[in-house]
């Protein structure tokens, strides 16, 4: 009876020690699939001309809060239109870049009008003297490009 107790006893610390160790290798596995699967991307960076925007009907075209894609836009937000050649750059909805000269990150929200190349339009809300100050520059800006990625 004794060496069945004992007998049992390792038999139950063996198969929890492979089931440990089972576990190990399963979480293992796990963070090596959702690391393999994560957002690969190729970082981009571009020199364009950068005017400022406003929030105004002489600014912009239909009404001056709606950007092309329909987002609603407001005094605070960070948001860039660009011109249609950046599309095929990868600069489409949602991608948000750094803008030489500013901190943090702006979101693609609006689409210019078909004459501009290689430009972005700033918005800064209801502020024309901060616009206005803004004026017309040539910057660097970068982006996480994600088209063609695997």
């Amino acid at each position: 009876m004794i060496y069945n107790n004992t007998y049992n006893k390792q038999h139950v610390i063996i198969l929890a020690v492979k089931r440990f160790f089972f576990f190990i290798m399963m979480v293992i596995w796990m963070i090596g699939i959702f690391y393999s699967c994560g957002r690969q991307y190729e970082k981009k960076q571009l020199e364009v001309t950068a005017s400022a925007y406003n929030s105004l009907k002489n600014q912009t075209s239909d009404d001056p809060r709606v950007a092309a894609w329909g987002d609603t836009l407001r005094p605070g937000i960070k948001a860039v239109a660009v011109s249609r050649d950046l599309l095929d750059s990868g600069l489409t909805y949602g991608v948000k870049i750094n803008i030489e000269g500013l901190s943090g990150r702006y979101m693609v929200t609006d689409k210019m009008h078909s004459r501009w190349k290689k430009k972005i339009d700033i918005y800064m809300g209801n502020d024309i003297n901060k616009a206005r100050e803004w004026g017309l520059r040539t910057v660097t800006i970068t982006w996480k490009d994600t088209t063609g990625m695997n």
